[in-house]
C-alpha cells in the first residue's frame, strides 16, 4: 500500500528523535458539538495521532470510564455514521494529523463493510483498530481495509508469545499498538521497565513503530513510556476529565473543552521532555 498520514508522522517523530503522543477520545462525548471542539483542538494541543472512539454497546475490553463515556456518547445520539462525519469535518482544516478509528466489529458490520470503507476513505480516515477481530478473520475486514488504502493496526499484549505473534503482524500496518497490561483500560499503571523490555522484544521481529497504552494517565507516566517506545497512548484520562467536566445531571460545562485540551498540553510536554 501507498504511505499513509500514519506512516508519514511516525517518519517525522523518528526525524524529531521524539516519540509521539496518540490521543483516545470518544466521538460524540458528551455531545456532538462539544466533541467536535475537543477533537479538531488537539493537534494544537501536541497531539500526533488521534484515536476515535467508536461508541458501542457492549465495549468488552473498555474500562468503567471509557464504558460510560461511550454510554453517554450512545445516549447523545452517535452513531457511526455520524463519526465519519466528524472526520470530514476535521478534514477541512486539517489534512495532516492522523486519525485512527478504534473500537469493536458490530457498528461496522451493521454498517457494511463495503460501504463503510469507502465513506471511510472519503472522510479521510487513516486507519482501524478493531479489538474483537483476531488475525483469523482477517478476511471479513482486515484484507479490504488495506485494499482500501487504511493502515490495519492491531494489538499485541503481554500475553502474545513467540508463536502468536507472527500471526498478529501479519497484514498489520502503520504501528503496532502494545497493550503494556493485562486486563482492561485504565485498571493499572504500566511499568516503564517491563513495558521497555518488551517493546524491544516487537521491534526485534517487526520495523513498525511501537506505540504503548492502558494504563498511562499522567504527564510523568507517559514521558516514562515515551523513553522506551515510539509513542504513548493515553485514554481513560481523557474520558475522565470530560466526565470531570460536568455537572450533576450531566451538563457541559464551559470549561469541558479547555480542561481536555489542557491535559492534552500537559501529556505532550511530558512526552517531548522525555529524551531531551
Amino acid at each position: 500500500m501507498s504511505e499513509t498520514r500514519i506512516d508519514r508522522r511516525f517518519a517525522a517523530l523518528k526525524k524529531e528523535g521524539r516519540a509521539g503522543l496518540v490521543a483516545y477520545v470518544m466521538a460524540g462525548d458528551p455531545d456532538l458539538e462539544t466533541s467536535f471542539e475537543i477533537f479538531k483542538g488537539l493537534p494544537a494541543a501536541g497531539v500526533d495521532v488521534i484515536e476515535l472512539g467508536m461508541c458501542f454497546t457492549d465495549p468488552m475490553a473498555d474500562g468503567p470510564t471509557v464504558q460510560v463515556a461511550g454510554q453517554r456518547a450512545l445516549k447523545a445520539g452517535m452513531t457511526l455514521r455520524k463519526t465519519l462525519d466528524l472526520v470530514r469535518r476535521f478534514r477541512k482544516d486539517d489534512n495532516d494529523t492522523p486519525i485512527v478509528l478504534m473500537g469493536y466489529y458490530n457498528p461496522i458490520y451493521s454498517y457494511g463493510n463495503e460501504v463503510f470503507l469507502k465513506d471511510a476513505r472519503e472522510a479521510g480516515l487513516d486507519g482501524l483498530i478493531i479489538v474483537d477481530l483476531p488475525p483469523e478473520e482477517d478476511s471479513e475486514l482486515c484484507l479490504p481495509t488495506v485494499k482500501a488504502g487504511l493502515n490495519w493496526i492491531r494489538l499485541a499484549t503481554p500475553t502474545t508469545d513467540a508463536k502468536r505473534l507472527p500471526a498478529v503482524l501479519e497484514n498489520t500496518s502503520g504501528f503496532i499498538y502494545y497493550v503494556s497490561i493485562t486486563g482492561i483500560t485504565g485498571s493499572a499503571s504500566a511499568d516503564p521497565g517491563v513495558v521497555g523490555q518488551a517493546v524491544e522484544r516487537l521491534r526485534a521481529s517487526t520495523d513498525l513503530p511501537v506505540a504503548v497504552g492502558f494504563g498511562i494517565r499522567t504527564p510523568g507516566q507517559a514521558a516514562g513510556i515515551a523513553r522506551v517506545a515510539d509513542a504513548a497512548v493515553v485514554g481513560s484520562a481523557f474520558c475522565q476529565t470530560v466526565a470531570d467536566s460536568l455537572d450533576d445531571q450531566g451538563r457541559v460545562g464551559t470549561d469541558c473543552v479547555g480542561n481536555v485540551l489542557a491535559l492534552a498540553r500537559a501529556l505532550s510536554d511530558g512526552v517531548r521532555g522525555a529524551r531531551a
